[in-house]
């Protein structure tokens, strides 16, 4: 094992893998940019290094000052995370040109897996079953109508480097082509540098389904099963949970070979994420390979039992994989929701300011993995994730039924926070009954973002008014009101916000 890694990340990513580091023995090595400077994952690691200015590009992004830090304070080994670097084939092999270990797969893989036009033709060759659609970047529209015409409308057109629905467009008629495939380009180059496109035969009303992969460098791959990644926004995921309920024993065992069969052929090592579309007949689609840790990797640790972050780290230093296939086994259920700091109200603008006051949920089964305490600072400059609540329970009803109770535990003021939208979520019935796809949300979005509060959240409100006001009589600097004696301003606010459309 190693005795020292860096960690090229930051928020609730950096402390989980540092949490991973110290129940194996290993110092760990925490990266920031001046906005990060006081941030928690720089107290809770062995050591901290500064690399740059707020934006990412001048810190977070910057692979030579990280691998530089990592060599001058003795790293063995670079840990990515997600997001940031994670995925650059450069980093990769960056890292391990400087005589580094890279936490993650090889070089090699994520470039084969990296381009989804490279990964649909690999999957191909390898027998894995893909929407039909082009293995080469698109020339012009031409093409583009003359491929649609094949498949038949409508049609996606897709970056080629990308992912998180960025260059990507739905294109429902051949007057569409031109404009959307010039705006998936156009975006596609912003937000990868490269705007190949590729076009795919749409699928209707399909589920997103992944199937978490898990390799050693002696020929071992194991799939870990699926996850449920269907409610999205934007293609953004914000609530995931494993098992799925569409998923029988019989697909998740054709899935799970199917995404060892796509990662072997890649030459992959360490974890990585086979994701696909899972449509209403139980025929599934590989869409593409994400070559690194996932942001909903914690369901899947808590219904396998198995702690990724540590395997990560066991396995690039060399470690086999000591449980086989069989092994695997869904046990209860797990579900996560992403707290971030937006306004769903407001179209999920993201909210900035400084974090007053948290509340964690606590209990059997819940698990809060964060990067956000009391005086932390919410800006612009990083994705607006502050933390995940993740639940684990026998049965999916109770787990549903353990999210909604930790979610009304779950209090954080000083920005606006997507909560009581994950609440009224968790209250729908078409998602209580699993009866979801990619589209639901869509579809869903406006009852779910300017419906009033659970009534439970207003009685708690009104609770917490009244402690306000017990507060306020007491303390003579903010008296109330001399003729009633009802409680300031500030204490009423809390209610009225809660009653307002939100």
């Amino acid at each position: 094992m190693f005795r020292k890694v860096l960690i090229a990340n930051r928020g609730e990513i950096a402390l989980r893998i540092i949490r991973a580091c110290r129940e194996l023995g290993v110092a760990s090595i925490a990266v920031y940019s001046d906005a990060d400077a006081r941030a928690p994952h720089v107290r809770e690691a062995d050591e901290a290094v500064n690399i740059g200015a707020p934006p990412s590009a001048e810190s977070y992004l910057r692979g030579e000052r990280i691998i530089e830090a990592a060599r001058r304070l003795g790293a063995e080994a670079i840990h990515p995370g997600y997001g940031f670097l994670s995925e650059r084939e450069w980093f990769a092999r960056a890292v391990r040109d400087a005589g580094l270990v890279f936490i993650g797969p090889p070089a090699e893989a994520i470039a084969a897996m990296g381009s989804k036009t490279a990964a649909r033709t690999l999957a191909v060759a390898a027998n894995v079953p893909v929407v039909p659609g082009t293995t080469e970047p698109l020339n012009d529209a031409a093409e583009a109508r003359a491929v649609a015409d094949r498949f038949g409308y409508p049609v996606l057109l897709k970056a080629a480097a990308g992912g998180g629905g960025k260059g990507m467009r739905l294109v429902r008629d051949a007057s569409e082509m031109e404009s959307s495939l010039d705006a998936a380009r156009r975006e596609s180059k912003n937000a990868f540098g490269d705007d190949a496109v590729y076009v795919e035969k749409y699928i209707v009303g399909p589920r997103h389904v992944e199937i978490q992969v898990l390799g050693d460098n002696y020929g071992t791959m194991l799939s870990l099963n699926e996850r449920e990644c269907s409610v999205q926004r934007r293609h953004q995921k914000m609530i995931e949970e494993a098992p799925s309920v569409a998923v029988t024993p019989e697909i998740r065992r054709a899935m799970g070979e199917t995404a060892v069969r796509a990662a072997s052929a890649a030459g992959y090592v360490n974890a990585g994420t086979c994701e696909f579309l899972l449509d209403r007949d139980g025929k599934f689609y590989f869409l593409e390979m994400n070559t690194r840790l996932q942001v909903e990797h914690p369901v899947t640790e808590l219904v396998t039992g198995i702690d990724l972050v540590q395997w990560q780290m066991r396995i690039a230093s060399g470690e086999r994989l000591p449980f086989k296939q069989e092994d695997i086994v869904p046990r209860g259920w797990a579900i996560e929701c992403r707290i971030t700091s937006e306004d769903p109200a407001n179209g999920f603008l993201p909210s900035t300011g400084t974090i007053s006051y948290v509340h964690v949920p606590a209990g059997p089964g819940v698990r809060w993995d964060s990067g956000i305490e009391i005086g932390s600072e919410v800006g612009l400059y990083y994705d607006p994730m502050l933390a995940k609540l993740i639940v684990h329970a026998p049965t999916r009803e109770a787990a549903v039924e353990r999210m909604h109770r930790a979610l009304l535990e779950l209090t954080i003021e000083g920005v606006d926070t997507s909560r009581d939208f994950q609440l009224r979520v968790m209250e729908d019935a078409d998602f209580r009954s699993g009866a979801i796809e990619i589209q639901w949300l869509e579809r869903r979005l406006d009852s779910l973002t300017h419906a009033k509060p659970p009534a439970e959240v207003t009685r708690k409100a009104a609770i917490v008014a009244a402690l306000i006001a017990d507060r306020d009589r007491l303390a003579p600097a903010r008296p109330t009101s001399p003729s009633s004696g009802a409680p300031t301003q500030d204490a009423w606010t809390r209610v009225a916000r809660l009653e307002n459309l939100r």
